[in-house]
C-alpha cells in the first residue's frame, strides 16, 4: 500500500528562503509541490522521506531565484491489486459504496462487486442515498451495510484518469487516481458481518 519512490526534479527556491539551511528550505517547497498531491502512474505522495542530493545551483538571468536539481524519496500510497485493506463508509448510492482511508477518499465499490444478491433501500434522511443489503446465502438473515463500522474491501483495480480539458458546471470533482474495490468474497465487508458469524459458530451445541 506505502512504497518509497525515487524522482529528480529541477527546483526554482524563492529567494527569500535562502536564510534557512539549503535543505530545509528545499525539504519546505517539496512538500508544497507534492504533499497530497497524485503523480500519475506512482500514486499519492504521503510525505518527503529524504532528500539525497541537491545540485547544481544556478540563478537565471534577469530572475532572482536560484535553481537546483533536486534528488529525493518520497513515501507514497498506492495499493496493489489483490491488496485488503479496511476503510470507513463514506458514501452509499445507488451506483454503490464509497470509501475513505480518512487520507484518500476515491475508492468506490460498483455494485457488481458488491456480494450476489444485495438490494438497496433508501437511507430515510439522506437525500439521494440508499443502504446496501446482503441476502446471506441459504438464510433469511439479511445483513445491512449502514457505515457503523469498518469495512475490508480488496482492490480490484487503481487508475489514473486522463486530466480532462473542461468540466460541466454539474460535475463531480476530478479524482486523479481513483481505486476500485471489491467486497463480493468471504470475509470481505462490514468487519462485524464475520465477528457475528466466528461467534455463532464457537456457540456451543446443547447437549
Amino acid at each position: 500500500m506505502f512504497y518509497l519512490s525515487r524522482i529528480e526534479h529541477t527546483l526554482r527556491l524563492p529567494p527569500h528562503l535562502l536564510s534557512l539551511r539549503l535543505e530545509d528550505a528545499v525539504r519546505g517547497e517539496l512538500e508544497k509541490l507534492f504533499l497530497d498531491k497524485v503523480i500519475a502512474n506512482l500514486g499519492l505522495c504521503i510525505s518527503v522521506h529524504s532528500i539525497q542530493s541537491i545540485k547544481d545551483g544556478f540563478i537565471l538571468p534577469n530572475d532572482g531565484h536560484p535553481t537546483f536539481r533536486v534528488e529525493f524519496t518520497l513515501i507514497m500510497f498506492r495499493p496493489f491489486v489483490g491488496e485488503i485493506i479496511v476503510a470507513k463508509l463514506k458514501e452509499s448510492t445507488a451506483n454503490g459504496l464509497r470509501l475513505s482511508l480518512e487520507f484518500f477518499d476515491d475508492i468506490y465499490v460498483p455494485v457488481h462487486l458488491l456480494p450476489v444478491p444485495s438490494h438497496s433501500v433508501p437511507d430515510t434522511g439522506k437525500r439521494d442515498r440508499v443502504m446496501w443489503i446482503w441476502k446471506f446465502p441459504d438464510s433469511d438473515e439479511e445483513l445491512v451495510i449502514d457505515g457503523i463500522d469498518e469495512i475490508k474491501f480488496q482492490v480490484h483495480s487503481v487508475n489514473f484518469p486522463p486530466i480532462p480539458i473542461a468540466q460541466p458546471e454539474d460535475s463531480k470533482p476530478f479524482a486523479p487516481m481513483v481505486v476500485t474495490g471489491s467486497i463480493d468474497f468471504d470475509g470481505l465487508g462490514p468487519v462485524s458481518w464475520w465477528v457475528d458469524a466466528e461467534d455463532k459458530d464457537e456457540e456451543p451445541e446443547d447437549p
